[in-house]
């Protein structure tokens, strides 16, 4: 599983001009799952996240985990992309929806996380706090 998580202000996931989903301070999460993820992939990553320590802490120094903020999560497949060869990127090594989207659910439900649409064609806004971005593996 591979995760790109941004520290934000705010954060928000449309699909349609709908609003799905929003939250205020906290942590965006951009989900890919990869073919050979599991359930163990998943609650490590959730673990993981809800420990990360990027949030300021009284001093100004990340320090803090998420505690009580908030978090949003939206599926990513395209965090698999290969594009070692050729200028059209390659998808093979993602999980089919099948595979993803159950594993995709944990992890949110494992952080206590709002969710975009699995996939829908969605807009994600977001105000990046810091910037603080950081690409996670488990």
């Amino acid at each position: 599983m591979r995760a790109l998580v941004q520290r934000v202000s705010r954060a928000s996931v449309s699909v349609e001009g709908e609003l799905v989903a929003q939250i205020g301070p906290g942590m965006l999460v951009l989900l890919g799952v990869g073919a050979g993820d599991g359930e163990a992939d998943a609650d490590a990553l959730a673990e993981k996240l809800s420990k990360l320590r990027i949030f300021e802490d009284s001093e100004g120094r990340m320090n803090e985990p998420l505690g009580d903020r908030e978090v949003l999560c939206v599926s990513q497949f395209t965090l698999y992309a290969d594009t070692r060869k050729g200028n059209r990127p390659g998808f093979s090594a993602a999980a089919p929806p099948e595979i993803a989207e159950p594993l995709y659910e944990r992890l949110c439900a494992g952080l206590g996380a709002k969710r975009g649409r699995f996939g829908a064609q969605m807009a994600v806004e977001l105000v990046n706090d810091g910037p603080v971005t950081l690409l996670i593996e488990v």
